[in-house]
């Protein structure tokens, strides 16, 4: 089975965000019920109970956190994100770590978009500056299990298991 580890994320208004972009960029969005932030991708495992054993050593986030602005990754731009407070991350990162689990590259990043293409880079970029230093939404404090299905209309998710 595929599982990941991430914390669930609301945004004031992902809708807006998207109407923003429409025309700017072409790429596969996230559906909004499946927006998370990623803690660890642990990929195809046969059983999740060493998972979970890990994971009682972890406690929740201490308070939800800001999602603060919008950014990407790669050259040319592949994936569209928006970008959560660091510090209490990279603080529960360290957490993660002394539990047992490897957070190598962590980046704390909510994943909105897998860009195909971006027609007008210099509009894409102005765009960009327009979300900076705004709140977008927040990080919820649960830390969750979760398991994930392939499907031809996107992945499916469940939770196996929370903080």
């Amino acid at each position: 089975m595929r599982l990941f580890i991430a914390s669930p994320v609301i945004l004031d208004d992902y809708t807006a965000i998207r109407e923003d972009f429409e025309g700017i960029m072409d790429g596969k969005w996230v559906q909004e019920e499946n927006l998370h932030l990623t803690w660890l991708f642990l990929g195809g495992l046969p059983n999740e109970k060493p998972i979970i054993e890990k994971m009682k050593n972890i406690p929740a986030l201490k308070s939800e956190t800001n999602i603060e602005e919008l950014g990407y990754f790669g050259r040319p731009p592949r994936i569209f994100f928006a970008r959560a407070e660091a510090k209490p991350l990279y603080d529960k990162a360290r957490e993660f770590k002394e539990a047992g689990f490897d957070l190598y590259r962590f980046k704390p990043h909510i994943t909105l978009c897998r860009i195909k293409k971006i027609h007008d880079y210099k509009i894409y970029k102005e765009k960009l500056k327009e979300y900076r230093e705004i709140t977008l939404g927040v990080v919820k404090k649960e830390i969750v299990l979760y398991r994930s299905i392939l499907t031809n209309k996107g992945p499916v998710y469940s939770s196996v298991w929370k903080v």
